[in-house]
């Protein structure tokens, strides 16, 4: 039987030690930006930001948010919400990472969606197939999350993209 026995000096223990911490520390930041780095749309804090977004992505709204509200993600989820996530996450969102935080909820009616056109008054008869909305969840001025919907009761929620 062969042992071999090595003496560590200090030194090169804590340097060792501090190279490790660097480096997953380093590899962290580098997933994190991955991830985040998906859907990286900010400046959204701004009427300006928020129309340009809106614009690239291909809807037309009024010059203003019809409403803009604080809203807080909720800790514990429901289905609903799990089901809700999904949507978000197809886009390259995750609200998961959100959960406890008040984010701004801003809400547009949408002028161009195709065969709502001419609901963009506020009359919904019951010939009309009733307005089509967008929402953007934005959490210090970064778009985190959002859908476009209609409140008809056969309505519908997709993502951003027309």
């Amino acid at each position: 039987m062969y042992i071999k026995t090595m003496k560590i000096k200090r030194p090169g223990v804590l340097l060792g030690a501090i190279i490790a911490v660097a480096a997953a520390v380093g590899i962290l930041l580098w997933v994190h930006g991955l991830r985040s780095g998906r859907t990286s749309y900010e400046g959204l804090d701004s009427e300006s930001g928020r129309q340009s977004f809106l614009k690239e992505m291909g809807r037309e709204v009024p010059p203003q948010f019809d409403s803009c509200k604080t809203v807080v993600i909720p800790e514990e989820w429901t289905d609903v919400y799990d089901s809700y996530n999904e949507l978000q996450k197809e886009q390259g969102f995750d609200l998961s990472l959100y959960k406890g935080r008040q984010v701004d909820l801003y809400t547009y009616r949408v002028l161009n969606y195709p065969g709502h056109e001419e609901d963009s008054s506020f009359a919904d008869g019951p010939e009309s197939g009733g307005p089509v909305y967008c929402d953007l969840l934005i959490c210090s001025g970064a778009l985190i999350g959002g859908q476009v919907y209609s409140t008809a009761l056969d309505g519908f929620m997709e993502g951003l993209k027309a």
